[in-house]
């Protein structure tokens, strides 16, 4: 099953957390993966099954522009949310005696406002003097925070497995998906068609026998580059450790609210050339 991953931007994050949110320099497996099931509509406890069981290889078309985004979170003055009568008690008591916009009554329920007050929804705990759920950081200044994406990316990819009906339906899913679909994150919306068909052999000589993605071509201005010929990276996912392969902690278990878990898996990183008969594309950019 191949699939086209391409957008103006991508996030395929590995360790990052809330204040430094990575990008792997490629789609992972447990990322595609993610997809797929959200795709199929699958409810985030469910078990995986033969979607996680399939073997994964991401042929890098276009390998994109890291981009860092300098984003904060929160400061200035924060208009109260249901959530944080809940979560924080604090909140809460100030929401009782804030004045109203136009005049000294108290303000009705989501219109009042606080200076420079965040709480960080995430961290909820109980205060320890009266039991109560509050937010577990407090901070009265806006958080800052770093993200990377991989900007003007295409990678073609593809998932091998012997139920050739599974991943029919997998790509069924993708163009008509259950739930919406990302590269990566919220902010990445895929463009175009993400399902290129069924096709017979390996991951490695579907590689080879097909033309680079048209949207990886060339930037506006530049001159055309060959579709076929060239020798682009790819890396391909090995059922077991070998000399020479490298592990890679993407391997989806489950998904969860707490981020799921993973295990490692191993891949080889490899150049294909592409076949001068390698097939072309119709399809929707």
């Amino acid at each position: 099953m191949l699939i086209r991953l391409a957008g103006p931007l991508q996030s395929w994050g590995l360790t990052g957390r809330f204040a430094r949110r990575d990008t792997h320099s490629r789609p992972t497996k447990s990322g595609l993966i993610g997809l797929c099931a959200a795709a199929l509509g699958l409810p985030r406890e469910e078990p995986l099954g033969e979607l996680a069981e399939t073997v994964f290889g991401v042929r890098a078309d276009r390998p994109g522009t890291p981009l860092r985004d300098y984003h904060t979170v929160g400061g200035g003055t924060c208009p109260l949310r249901p959530r944080d009568l809940i979560t924080d008690h604090q909140r809460a008591a100030k929401a009782r005696t804030a004045p109203a916009p136009d005049g000294p009554e108290p303000a009705p329920f989501g219109r009042a406002e606080l200076d420079s007050w965040y709480g960080s929804p995430k961290h909820v705990t109980a205060d320890p003097a009266s039991g109560a759920l509050v937010s577990g950081q407090v901070r009265r200044h806006a958080l800052i925070t770093e993200r990377w994406y991989l900007a003007d990316a295409a990678f073609l990819v593809g998932l091998e497995h012997p139920d050739a009906t599974l991943l029919e339906r997998i790509g069924h899913a993708l163009e008509h998906p259950k739930r919406l679909l990302w590269l990566g994150r919220k902010a990445c919306p895929p463009s175009g068609d993400l399902a290129l068909g069924v096709v017979p052999g390996t991951l490695r000589e579907a590689f080879e026998t097909h033309a680079l993605l048209p949207d990886a071509v060339s930037h506006d201005g530049e001159p055309p580059r060959p579709v076929t010929g060239v020798r682009p990276w790819a890396w391909i996912e090995s059922p077991r450790p070998l000399p020479g392969v490298g592990p890679l902690s993407d391997q989806p278990v489950r998904f969860g609210a707490d981020g799921g878990v993973h295990s490692l898996r191993w891949e080889t990183r490899t150049r294909v050339t592409i076949a001068p008969h390698a097939r072309g594309w119709d399809i929707i950019l």
